[in-house]
């Protein structure tokens, strides 16, 4: 029997807990009597709570036998998921002639139940799972199986497959299209009507009607009915749009080549993952994601990584191994793999071979489809915000539940009846929770997305704008990002015989003579012709451009076997010097990897027989692959000559590739191709900083936000460009950290060498350039972790994480350039940071960078494209001036939220407390009194509250990151005790007057009043009363004066004044008040149902609002935003932040040991094995065989 809960996508980003249930009849039964008894709110409650609609109807049994399965995400948020069990239950797994048409051990086979012939599955967000009867849990379909290695996939669908294995994978898959219906307008307004907050309306605009209050819930009942309706407008006009974007390229036409040699051309939507499909030399847009498997071609990944750079692709190889196919590949996989909604730009084909890949994933399982899917089930970020605010409203529900025992005890005391008392304790707890809550905070979410899509960026993730306020911490990648994408050529290093020659500058106009240099300067690229127009790497454009060659890209090229093929032919140009060649033919590439950190082709030169392979890449990469005795002996000298100078330095390298006896040149390993290469030289490029960078990083740096570079370049280089734009100060220290793998007796070890620029020589060969300082000791009393820096390259980095990660920390608090970093390295770098309790940014170009754009609190892509897989913000923005600005609009956003949220809460006890002094006196409001302070004053300020703009200067601190933090909690309460204050003392000062009488309502104005009979006449209501006039009109300007000192400006916001429709507000609502105060008009007392009271006692009223105003104002000014004032108080209670990088910084300004001066430190290596248990010996010291004991003291055991 099986488990009743299992993991499903385990380990992966949208990993969800399942449980198995199973539906009892007569449980549902009484839940459908319920849905009628209750009016339908149970169904309701069922559908906000499908956990509790699972809990009442079925009963846990095992995922086996479950009809019903319920689905927890792991995440913080733990969203809940009910979903029915279905079958397909017309399954065959046999042909008309009995064979077996599934592959064996397929996840298909495993699926098929044996007695019955049918398999179980589930859908949740647009995903299928089946049912794995041999394992026991549900696995993912709709992808080929990830067992399957790179022989498997060559051999078992190379070919193609049946057309019975088709139909069968098309109906357990279901169709490949990506494709989200337009939702019908009634089912929206249906869920947009259950939405709880409405719900809780409906329920208030009964209770309000049933008090009398007609027009008052007629008003709300039309605007209730406005926002419906806009609400489902919008979200109709956001599914159409969806619906549009997500069925593009659903349906073409592509080429499917079946096992029996067939051909035929299919819809898009047929195809099923293992279906192989032929690419054409047209450009086209794929519909699948597909692993290609035969020739080659370049694609635009825009869609995919933010970067419309095109991207070559290669054929997976055939390796004999059982090994799966993308550890076979390791982290390079994807340069096998083709991607749904990316467009195929120009394909090549090995030979008369055609251009063929099998399908990896379709429909929802895609890339396209994470990217819809991304926007169909955003994942809520701000979980503790969320938290944070239920537990708010929850003081406030308690509140007026309090407001509810009152309010029965006071209509008690005045002898109201048992409906009554009901109905007006009812009417309390409508107060409680203020329905324009969820609106207005919403509003101000979608006013900080407008804002910045006109400044270019956009997002797909609204809540992570108010994450952006949050960021301390951003890492930069470096080329593209901080520095131009474009490279200028400085010169070539040639080298020959060991040694290197006088090196080449492109300045001189001279042309590079010809030698196999020249060739891989030449053909060594991924460029290729789209439209006449050469595209590619700007790299390699640079590099191309510089020798004055031409490119051809469907050239004819003869083989040994007198056919010829179309391949990619370099010719020298007009200004090319003469060379005693016609060209070189590019027949084969391996493309770039930033992993392997190198690229390389084969090519063959007209007139020779052999093959040349051409290598380019990180210099200490492409010396690993050279025959030693090539490499000359100062290279390291010659490297650190010119990336400390800040340029960009590539390797060159060659060697020869006898053709006899070669297998087809697609079906050679990499490992084969690429050995025992010849040394060529380097090639010496410069890379400017951008004119925007040293700006914005001054900026950041003003702001207390630090900076991080992370790069796939070398060490010095980023070190260069560090110090040249500010990033690491001249004045601070810098500490590089080398690794080294453990090694036979010799454990892995860190060394720590302290360096700091030479002002005398400026820049040396070699670390001439620079001097060790072997006796200089920070003193840990006056040491700031600002005052030096970390910086390590990724081969480091990854031995640090296997073998010092206790050291991790230390490094990350004060690490500022990480070089040499492969896609991972970043995406563990941004997890460490986080897991310090940095609010992490990431800004790349999205190419190397998705995982760290992913990882990061807030990701921004460099990208031409509104929305991509890479980051949940992209800016149009070609640098990383949208940095500066998403932070500041984040945090206007988030203090706006706050601002909104403090000014709907004490609105609230505002309301709560009038209501006590009104229901102790028997009396209410009016109609038209409560119209008046609800629409006129509470409607506009959720309209507009938040309209204000971001300030033009970053602070240098962040605003509260929470809800319930002192300052705010602070706030609300000294706020409500104002307020209480104010109408304490008008429902004190208002019983004393000589006036004052609860029966006789219309005497105070009797000397004043022409029309004294009639008043007399008058027969007062209940809510005639003088309490009810006064405590109308002061709270009313109550409302006015919370909303002014509550719209904060600086140093986050722009001013109050900057925001026009809310000034224009607050004007017409002061005027209408004081009109209703001083207008002594009969229409006024007649329709808001008001009493007059004599001139002096409203000159008392407008005082006291004008001395609260003052007293407000002064107390959010003067205490609650006075920062100095916050700062002292801190410092007096010894208040200390509890984040971990803070508390880890504390613990390192007191180690005098902190941070490691020029030695070495080794990993525990000595253990002793007793009674078969394994004693790690924590102190034990690692010494080398050769080392001298004075020597010896600059080393230090990591524990």
């Amino acid at each position: 029997m099986t488990e009743k809960y299992a993991l499903l996508n385990q380990g992966e980003d949208n990993e969800m807990e399942v449980f198995g249930y199973r539906t009892v009849r007569w449980r549902r039964a009484l839940c459908i009597i319920g849905y009628i008894f209750s009016l339908g709110f149970l169904r309701a409650l069922f559908y906000w709570k499908p956990e509790v609609d699972i809990w009442c109807q079925c009963i846990p049994c095992s995922l086996s036998e479950a009809d019903v399965i319920l689905l927890r995400t792991t995440d913080d948020h733990r969203e809940f998921l009910k979903k029915k069990v279905m079958e397909i239950s017309d399954y065959t797994q046999g042909s008309k002639s009995g064979h077996q048409v599934t592959k064996k051990n397929s996840i298909i086979e495993k699926s098929l139940m044996k007695k019955t012939g049918k398999i179980r599955y589930v859908e949740a967000k647009k995903i299928r799972y089946v049912w794995n009867t041999i394992e026991g849990k549900f696995k993912k379909i709709g992808n080929l199986e990830e067992e399957l290695s790179c022989s498997d996939i060559h051999s078992k669908f190379g070919s193609g497959l049946t057309a019975e294995e088709q139909a069968i994978r098309q109906q357990i898959c279901g169709p490949n299209s990506i494709e989200v219906e337009v939702t019908p307008i009634w089912i929206l307004l249906i869920k947009e009507i259950f939405n709880p907050f409405y719900i809780f309306q409906a329920y208030s605009l009964c209770i309000w009607m049933s008090c009398g209050y007609l027009e008052f819930s007629s008003v709300i009942l039309a605007m209730t009915i406005l926002s419906v309706i806009a609400t489902v407008y919008n979200l109709r006009v956001q599914s159409v749009k969806l619906h549009k974007m997500s069925i593009s390229y659903n349906s073409i036409m592509v080429t499917v080549l079946h096992k029996n040699g067939e051909v035929k051309e299919v819809e898009s939507q047929s195809l099923v993952p293992g279906d192989v499909i032929i690419l054409s030399e047209n450009k086209r847009f794929l519909p699948c994601d597909a692993i290609l498997i035969s020739g080659g071609c370049t694609v635009n990944e825009g869609m995919l990584t933010g970067e419309s750079t095109p991207v070559s692709k290669v054929s997976l190889p055939w390796v004999e191994s059982s090994m799966p196919w993308k550890l076979q590949c390791g982290e390079d996989y994807k340069r096998h793999v083709l991607f749904c909604g990316t467009e195929v730009i120009q394909t090549k084909a090995h030979g008369l071979d055609l251009v063929k890949a099998v399908v990896l994933q379709t429909g929802f399982n895609t890339a396209k489809g994470d990217l819809v899917r991304a926007i169909l089930y955003n994942k809520p970020m701000n979980i503790k915000l969320h938290r944070e605010a239920m537990r708010f409203l929850l003081v406030l529900v308690f509140i007026a539940l309090l407001g509810v025992a009152y309010t029965a005890a006071a209509f008690k005391k005045n002898g109201a009846s048992v409906h009554e008392i009901v109905l007006m304790s009812f009417l309390m707890l409508t107060i409680a929770v203020n329905a324009t809550l969820p609106a207005s905070l919403t509003l101000g979410l979608l006013y900080g997305q407008t804002r910045l899509k006109k400044l270019g960026i956009f997002c797909i993730s609204p809540q992570r704008i108010i994450l952006a306020g949050q960021l301390n911490l951003v890492c930069f990648d470096k080329t593209g990002t901080l520095t131009e994408d474009s490279l200028d050529l400085l010169g070539v290093l040639p080298s020959n015989d060991k040694s290197f020659q006088d090196i080449h500058l492109f300045s001189s106009g001279k042309a590079i003579p010809w030698s196999p240099l020249l060739g891989a300067i030449a053909s060594c690229h991924s460029l290729i012709m789209v439209d006449g127009k050469m595209q590619g790497d700007p790299l390699d454009l640079k590099m191309f451009e510089g020798t004055g060659w031409e490119f051809e890209s469907h050239a004819s090229h003869g083989t040994k076997d007198g056919e010829s093929i179309s391949c990619t032919m370099v010719k020298p140009g007009p200004s090319a010097e003469e060379v005693p060649v016609e060209g070189i033919a590019i027949l084969h590439q391996l493309p770039f990897s930033s992993s392997l950190q190198r690229m390389s082709v084969i090519a063959q030169i007209t007139g020779e027989t052999d093959l040349t392979v051409f290598m380019k890449g990180a210099p200490e990469m492409v010396v690993k692959f050279c025959k030693p005795e090539t490499v000359p002996h100062n290279i390291s000298t010659k490297l650190d000559y010119y990336t400390t100078q800040g340029f960009r330095v590539i390797g060159l390298a060659y060697r020869l590739l006898e053709k006899e006896g070669l297998p087809a040149i697609e079906h050679l390993e990499r490992d084969m191709i690429e050995a025992d290469l010849i040394f060529l030289g380097l090639l010496i490029l410069e890379n400017r900083l951008k004119p925007e960078t040293n700006p914005v990083l001054q900026e950041l740096s003003t702001a207390k936000i630090r900076n991080v570079m992370v790069t796939g370049d070398n060490l010095q280089t980023a070190l260069n460009i560090g110090k040249h734009c500010g990033m690491v100060p001249k004045s601070s220290k810098m500490i590089i950290i080398e690794a080294s793998e453990p090694q036979k007796d010799v454990p892995a070890s860190l060394t720590w060498k302290i360096i700091t620029e030479n002002q005398e020589n400026g820049y040396k060969e070699s670390f001439q350039g620079f001097h060790t300082v072997m006796n200089d000791k920070w003193n840990p009393n006056t040491s700031q972790p600002e005052e030096f820096h970390f910086a390590i390259d990724g081969k480091s980095f990854q031995i640090m994480l296997q073998h010092f990660y206790n050291v991790v920390p230390k490094v990350l608090l004060n690490g500022t350039i990480f070089a040499r970093m492969t896609p991972k390295q970043k995406s563990s770098l941004v997890e460490e940071f986080r897991k310090l309790e940095y609010n992490v940014g990431m800004c790349g170009d999205g190419a190397n960078d998705c995982g760290a754009l992913k990882m990061a609190n807030v990701g921004v892509s460099l990208s031409e494209l509104e929305a991509s897989v890479a980051s949940p913000f992209t800016s149009k923005i070609p640098n990383i001036e949208c940095v500066p600005m998403l932070i500041k609009e984040g945090r206007n956003t988030l203090v706006a939220s706050f601002s909104m949220f403090k000014f709907l809460s004490v609105l609230t006890m505002i309301a709560l407390t009038a209501l006590v002094f009104l229901f102790w006196k028997y009396t209410f409001l009016s109609n038209f009194q409560y119209l008046m302070q609800d629409v006129a004053i509470v409607i506009p300020v959720c309209l507009t509250g938040s309209l204000n703009g971001p300030a033009p200067k970053l602070a240098p601190f962040r605003p509260p990151g929470q809800l319930l933090s002192p300052s705010l909690l602070l706030s609300v309460f000294l706020h409500v005790l104002l307020t209480v204050g104010l109408q304490v003392t008008a429902y004190v000062l208002l019983q004393q007057q000589p006036w004052y009488n609860e029966s006789d309502v219309f005497s105070a104005c009797l000397p004043f009043n022409h029309s004294a009979e009639n008043i007399i006449a008058k027969v007062p209501t209940i809510t005639e009363t003088y309490l009810a006039t006064t405590i109308w009109i002061v709270t009313g300007m109550n409302y006015i004066v919370i909303e002014i000192v509550f719209s904060k400006g600086r140093p986050f916001r722009q001013p109050l004044y900057t925001n026009y429709l809310l000034i224009i507000s607050i004007i017409l609502q002061f005027a209408a008040f004081l009109f209703f105060l001083f207008g002594d008009l009969e229409v006024i007392y007649t329709t808001f149902e008001a009493v007059c009271t004599p001139f002096y006692w409203r000159v008392y009223i407008l005082v006291m609002v004008l001395v609260h105003f003052v007293l407000s104002y002064a107390i959010e000014e003067g205490i609650l935003e006075n920062r100095n004032l916050w700062l002292l108080i801190k410092r007096l209670c010894n208040y200390q932040s509890k984040s971990q990088y803070r508390k880890l910084q504390r613990r390192l300004m007191m180690d005098t040991e902190w941070p490691p001066q020029n030695r070495t430190d080794y990993a525990i290596k000595s253990v002793s094995v007793m009674d078969s248990k394994i004693l790690v010996i924590k102190n034990a010291s690692y010494q080398p065989p050769t080392q001298s004991s004075s020597e010896s003291l600059g080393q230090q055991k990591i524990i």
